[in-house]
């Protein structure tokens, strides 16, 4: 495996100083990154526990926010390139990852590795397959790459996705009344 190394310079009152990360290789980052992972998730929870909030432990279900929306049908829209902050859900998996998308126990530990290996190594990965639903992306194939895609903090994300149509939507999409002129 290849060892990765790095540097970096900065001034601290007109001295300059180097700091300096061991040299680590790629298993072993693959490995740092999933532990930092899911320290984020007890992070996370404890501050939720110290504050007080009433949030979800889970992402959202694709299941339960559709009751909330009347729907008409779904749309393959096709391929597009989705901002990584609003898929906030999932269809069927939203038990393995907490609210910021990162992995909790029961989530595949050697899965998120083998998708992190090949991020960090810049493997092209497949889009991922997501519904929208009011404007927010909920994954139907892809969890562990939209939560290694977080975890680094990569904006946006290849999807191929299908808009769950709702009446209210289908109500704004048609054409103006045509007012008369008198």
């Amino acid at each position: 495996m290849q060892a990765i190394r790095s540097a970096w310079f900065y001034a601290k009152r007109g001295k300059k100083v180097i700091a300096v990360v061991d040299l680590m290789n790629l298993e072993d980052q693959v490995d740092k990154d999933f532990t930092v992972a899911r320290r984020r998730v007890r992070l996370g929870r404890l501050k939720t526990l110290l504050l007080r909030r009433a949030t979800r432990g889970t992402l959202l279900s694709y299941d339960e926010a559709r009751h909330t929306v009347s729907g008409s049908g779904a749309v393959y829209r096709g391929g597009r390139t989705v901002e990584v902050s609003r898929i906030v859900g999932s269809v069927g998996k939203h038990e393995q990852f907490d609210q910021d998308f990162m992995p909790l126990s029961i989530a595949s530990p050697e899965k998120w590795k083998r998708i992190d290996r090949a991020f960090r190594r810049g493997q092209e990965l497949p889009p991922v397959s997501l519904l929208e639903l009011g404007g927010d992306y909920f994954v139907n194939d892809g969890h562990h790459r939209v939560s290694v895609a977080r975890f680094h903090g990569v904006e946006w994300i290849d999807a191929e996705v299908t808009e769950h149509k709702s009446l209210s939507t289908s109500r704004r999409r048609r054409p103006l009344d045509r007012q008369s002129t008198a």
